[in-house]
């Protein structure tokens, strides 16, 4: 909510939430934010049983189940839910689509890109895309080994390289916007995401302000906003 308030956005203008998994840094406060505004609430089927079960939403919330594959209409957005490869109970990311045709996508919490992440991100406007973390700062920082095993895994997390490797891709398919996200605080820098993702990109030809504008999404404070 201070967030809203942080960037002049009326909280009462929010339609629903659209929750990607259960897990706790992305459900904190979903609690409290349902609560005050009694707003509808999107998840997958099996993440509303988990919310429900730890009590994190209570038994007459408003909400709606989303399945892959399936779109549905806030407002005036469509929006579509596509599964990322993460180890949760299930996990998804969205992709919005507004009246005049225009396409946005979260894709967090995966780790790689499948064939279905990527056909869906193809086309979009504007990706918000995971660049978790660096390879060689997660082999080095406290983290436990099973912890480090479990990031790096096919259902962990993004590193900087594979999101480089995708936006390569997507900006040759006609994506020209991108936001860097769900950058780890002990095994990433926004210096070190960023810089991986513009080299990777300057060295298919690309040139940055051109061919495509890249901004890193802050960890802890609200980012600038993005008018598409």
């Amino acid at each position: 909510m201070a967030a809203m308030d942080a960037r002049g956005i009326d909280p009462r203008a929010l339609l629903a939430v659209l929750v990607t998994h259960e897990h706790t840094d992305h459900i904190s406060g979903l609690r409290v934010l349902l609560k005050k505004l009694r707003i509808p609430l999107y998840a997958t089927a099996e993440v509303l049983e988990r919310l429900r079960w730890d009590g994190v939403i209570a038994p007459d919330q408003e909400a709606f189940t989303v399945e892959a594959g399936r779109p549905f209409s806030v407002g005036s957005l469509v929006i579509d839910g596509f599964d990322t490869p993460h180890d949760s109970v299930h996990s998804v990311g969205y992709r919005v689509q507004t009246p005049d045709g225009r396409r946005v996508a979260v894709a967090t919490d995966m780790g790689y890109i499948s064939d279905g992440v990527a056909s869906v991100l193809t086309g979009c406007d504007l990706v918000m895309i995971e660049s978790n973390y660096e390879s060689g700062m997660l082999s080095v920082c406290d983290y436990p080994y099973y912890l480090k095993r479990r990031i790096a895994s096919n259902l962990g997390h993004l590193s900087n390289d594979g999101c480089a490797k995708e936006l390569t891709r997507l900006v040759r398919t006609g994506s020209t916007r991108f936001i860097l996200g769900h950058l780890s605080e002990n095994s990433n820098t926004p210096e070190m995401a960023y810089q991986s993702a513009l080299t990777a990109l300057t060295q298919c030809g690309m040139h940055e302000g051109r061919d495509f504008l890249l901004q890193v999404a802050r960890r802890s404070a609200p980012s600038e906003m993005v008018t598409l």
